[in-house]
């Protein structure tokens, strides 16, 4: 004589496809009802209508059958959205691409961009690279500025990548591993490409190249809210955006329209670097405000975010030694701005950051 208990024990080994759990352990058997060898069911499925029910359906008619039922009546039903949390949901897709640009990759990307050219967008990228380094980060930069690319310049390289089975090395300077166009064309020529192949290079530089573990990598974005930006907010599955303007009102009011963008492409802004924000006398200690002032509080306020912090204008000491004209050192007034500045990014960061 068939014995629900029986049945149910046979239906421990069926599961639910996409969960891939028995349907026993989650919920999904909703009714049994036994008359003399015939049996309906009730089973609850994560999805109904689907080739996958199907296949369910013939197992579950077959092992029921094989318990000793002559007949089989089956119908279905819908597990709750409550039901498929309590069972784990849905098992994650496998990630095939770039390890950097998994998901679950533990790297924090933080673009840096601005909405015009000329206010320093890429001296606050390395600078803030090498301050992340000094406090004990593992830091990557990719120079995306794929027209006017200028940090391998700005850090005072003067050698090319590595190429090792088939992998691109990154140069190394002050800690940071660091890949640029510059490093691919010769003779500081312009480059002339339409924007797929320029897709196709910023795609190379997260593929092909040897990152290793890196904690930040920062991205020194374009100018504006052309294709390359785009492609790249498009890209990265997780970003962070920190904007660089001048107090000038006409740079504020641009460079919204490239934090607009990253809000849209659901990216967050970490917050506002202020350029050049004014001059200090070495002699009087006078700040005299160049370009204006107002600028940043104005672009902060629009976008809901915080300045992280205000440049001087100035230039760093040059050391014939370590050459790199735009690297500020710890021990200067404006390398310790920047040393906080990294300080606030990590403080936001952290939660994504290893330790």
């Amino acid at each position: 004589m068939l014995a629900k208990e029986k049945i149910i024990d046979a239906l421990k080994r069926v599961k639910d496809r996409d969960l891939n759990k028995s349907i026993v352990e989650i919920g999904g058997i909703r009714n049994i009802k036994i008359n003399e060898d015939r049996v309906s069911l009730k089973i609850a499925v994560s999805k109904m209508g689907t080739g996958a029910q199907m296949e369910l359906q013939q197992e579950i008619v077959q092992i029921v059958k094989n318990e000793g039922a002559s007949s089989v009546g089956l119908r279905f039903d819908q597990l709750s959205d409550d039901e498929i949390e309590a069972a784990g949901g849905f098992p994650k897709p496998k990630y095939e691409g770039p390890a950097l640009l998994n998901p679950e990759s533990p790297t924090t990307f933080i673009a840096v961009t601005s909405g015009k050219g000329g206010v320093g967008k890429s001296t606050v990228s390395v600078n803030l690279a090498t301050s992340l380094v000094r406090l004990g980060k593992r830091v990557g930069i990719i120079d995306a500025d794929i027209y006017g690319f200028s940090v391998p310049d700005m850090m005072g390289i003067d050698e090319r990548p590595q190429v090792v089975e088939n992998r691109i090395l990154p140069v190394e300077r002050f800690g940071v591993k660091v890949i640029s166009m510059g490093f691919f064309v010769e003779n500081n020529a312009p480059v002339i490409w339409r924007g797929p192949m320029l897709g196709k290079m910023i795609n190379q530089f997260f593929t092909d190249v040897e990152w290793g573990e890196l904690d930040y990598l920062i991205l020194d974005l374009p100018p504006g809210t052309g294709d390359v930006a785009l492609d790249i907010h498009k890209m990265l599955p997780h970003s962070k955006e920190i904007l660089v303007s001048t107090p000038h009102a006409t740079a504020a009011f641009v460079a919204a329209r490239a934090g607009t963008m990253a809000i849209k492409t659901h990216h967050e802004i970490l917050g506002i670097v202020e350029n050049m924000a004014y001059f200090e006398s070495e002699l009087t200690g006078e700040k005299e405000y160049v370009f204006g002032k107002g600028g940043g509080d104005r672009l902060s306020e629009e976008l809901k975010t915080e300045i992280l912090g205000r440049i001087p204008l100035g230039q760093p000491e040059l050391d014939e030694e370590e050459f790199a004209p735009s690297i500020y050192s710890e021990s200067d007034k404006i390398g310790a701005v920047y040393i906080e500045i990294a300080k606030r990014v990590i403080e936001k960061t952290k939660r994504k950051t290893k330790a």
